[in-house]
Formats: C-alpha cells, sequence, structure tokens
C-alpha cells in the first residue's frame, strides 16, 4: 500500500474513532476509508494500520463502493435554523443586519465557490477566511460565518471541491477522499486566491484578514500559516499540526484550539510548543477541559456548549487585539 499522507492517515484514525465510538457504522467506516485510499485492497491494509481486528476489515476482493448523490440536507442552507444547531450562537439564515451570498472568484484557471456574510452597514471592517471540516461546506459552517458576520467580521467560507462540483452535488462518504486527493497545497492555493479577493472588495480593510478551520480545516489553517504571510492572525480548531521546520515561517498570530480528551491531535502538542517556543512567533495554544475531537461543532454528538462558546470567545478575543 502507498504510504499514508498525513492527512489521509488523520482522517483515517478520527474515522476509526468514531466507527469505535459508535457514531459511524462498520459501513460507512469502510466506505469512507476507501474513498481516501482508493481501493479496497488499499483500505483494508488502511484500517489495519489504525487497530482495526480482522473481522472489522472488508475484504480486498470486495467492489470500490459506488459514489452515490448527496443526501437531502447535506447541501448549503437555504434559509431559516440551521439543521441540528444547539449553540445560542447560532444565527439563521435572513437574520437581520447580516448580507450572505454566493460568491465566485479565480483560482489557478477555474472558479471557486464561496459563502460569504457580512454586516449590511459601516465602513471598511475585519474579515476572516474559513476552511470547513472533513464534510465539506455544511450549513453548520455558513452558520459559523454569518456568526462571524454577527461579530464585525467578512466571512468567506470557501468550498474546497468547487472543482469537483461542489460538496453538496458529492455522495457524503466520498468528500473526505475527494479533499486529501486535492491535496493540501490546492486548498491553501485556493485561500491565497480568496485572500486576494477579500482584499479587493471595498467592505475589507486593508491588511485585516484573519483564517480559522476546524478539523480538516484547523490543519490546513496550520498549514496557510506557514504559507501565506499575508494573514494577520489564525486561530486553528483541533486540526494537525504544521511541519514543525516550517514553523519558524508563520508569520500571523497563531491560536490553537485543543481538546483535553482528544489525545490523538492533543498528543502531539509538547512538540509543537517547544518549536514556536523557539521562535518569536505569536502564539497561545489552549486545550478545554473534559471535552473531545469537535467539541464546538453544535450539529455533532461531541458538541459542549460551555467549552464551545468558551473557545467562540476566545478566538474572537484572539482576532480582535491581531486582526
Amino acid at each position: 500500500m502507498t504510504k499514508l499522507g498525513k492527512f489521509e492517515k488523520y482522517l483515517i484514525e478520527e474515522f476509526f474513532d468514531d466507527y469505535r465510538a459508535g457514531t459511524l457504522s462498520q459501513r460507512t467506516f469502510t466506505r469512507r476509508v476507501a474513498f481516501i485510499t482508493g481501493s479496497m485492497a488499499a483500505a483494508s491494509a488502511a484500517m489495519l494500520l489504525v487497530g482495526c481486528t480482522p473481522e472489522e476489515v472488508p475484504r480486498s476482493t470486495d467492489p470500490m463502493p459506488t459514489p452515490s448523490p448527496s443526501p437531502s440536507g447535506t447541501g448549503t442552507a437555504s434559509g431559516g435554523a440551521v439543521p441540528g444547531a444547539k449553540s445560542p450562537l447560532s444565527v439563521p439564515e435572513g437574520a437581520p443586519g447580516l448580507v450572505t451570498e454566493t460568491v465566485r472568484f479565480p483560482a489557478d484557471g477555474t472558479n471557486i465557490s464561496a459563502y460569504l456574510a457580512r454586516p449590511d452597514a459601516g465602513g471598511p471592517g475585519p474579515a476572516v477566511l474559513i476552511c470547513h471540516e472533513n464534510r465539506g461546506l455544511t450549513p453548520h459552517i455558513e452558520d459559523v460565518a454569518r456568526r462571524f458576520a454577527n461579530a464585525g467580521y467578512a466571512a468567506l467560507a470557501l468550498d474546497l471541491l468547487s472543482r469537483e462540483g461542489g460538496t453538496a452535488s458529492m455522495d457524503r462518504d466520498a468528500v473526505p477522499g475527494a479533499l486529501t486527493a486535492a491535496g493540501a497545497q490546492r486548498h491553501v492555493a485556493d485561500f491565497a486566491a480568496a485572500f486576494d479577493y477579500l482584499q479587493a472588495q471595498d467592505f475589507v480593510a486593508e491588511g485585516r484578514i484573519a483564517m480559522t478551520g476546524f478539523c480538516f480545516g484547523g490543519g490546513i489553517t496550520w498549514q496557510a500559516a506557514t504559507d501565506l504571510p499575508g494573514l494577520k492572525a489564525t486561530a486553528a480548531f483541533y486540526g494537525p499540526s504544521p511541519d514543525l521546520d516550517k514553523v519558524p515561517a508563520i508569520k500571523p498570530a497563531v491560536f490553537g484550539v485543543y481538546a483535553e480528551l482528544d489525545q490523538r491531535i492533543t498528543g502531539a502538542l509538547p512538540a509543537l510548543r517547544d518549536a514556536l517556543a523557539a521562535t518569536d512567533v505569536r502564539h497561545q495554544l489552549t486545550v478545554y477541559p473534559g471535552v473531545d475531537h469537535a467539541f464546538h461543532n453544535d450539529t455533532g454528538p461531541r458538541y459542549v456548549e460551555a467549552q464551545a462558546t468558551a473557545a467562540w470567545n476566545d478566538t474572537l478575543a484572539w482576532f480582535a487585539e491581531y486582526v
């Protein structure tokens, strides 16, 4: 089997954790790993690497799953309350005081689609780029964009699968594999184009652009912090750490959100702390007690209101200081 990349390994381990916790069925786990690795044989080998027992691993002779259309309810929210949202911070589509729209901008010979939310009044202000989870651009991420807009930011949430027809058009189990197949460098380049798009808008104050991301998106946010020097600040929610040899290249002020029970990710913090401490990078890495991976997503099973709200307020405070 071809060696797994950082993001492939990260996602397969995440799905295995979900499977063991009972929030993901064996069939869904298998389908997602097969889409990531490209074949059932490679999926079997990858699942064994993360600790699946032989009884849990599919036969290598099983056929690759066939992509199916995305079920209703997994695409862009069309209005009203956000499906499944539990956070008191949730902002429904159509909330007064905000302008929301789907925009497109050029990147590497194509057009990238993104959800834009911003205040409908006032002069030029700060902006934030948002990187979605491994599920792609969902109503929850659009809700996060509106929350930022409610706090005074022009928030742009990219659909990193725009070239593939968009998240809403895809089999939800195929989305993580499509994201990893595209590669982190393509995603960072799309955010570089999004940065230029925002900077050209008259509602964005020059030079005042931040970035945040969640899970997979947290990892892309860390990588963008090493590659996009124009960013003023970043906030990465429990994503894989950047390559440590790239840490000295970080220019924005970086904030890391971590969960105490998420040892798969939080366990790597000592090395990242040491790497950051050896530089002059402005940084803060906060571990929130008693919560697990993805605790900020209020549409998921691990959401914890108190710590999610604390992490959100800490992110706004970090951006207020540095953006």
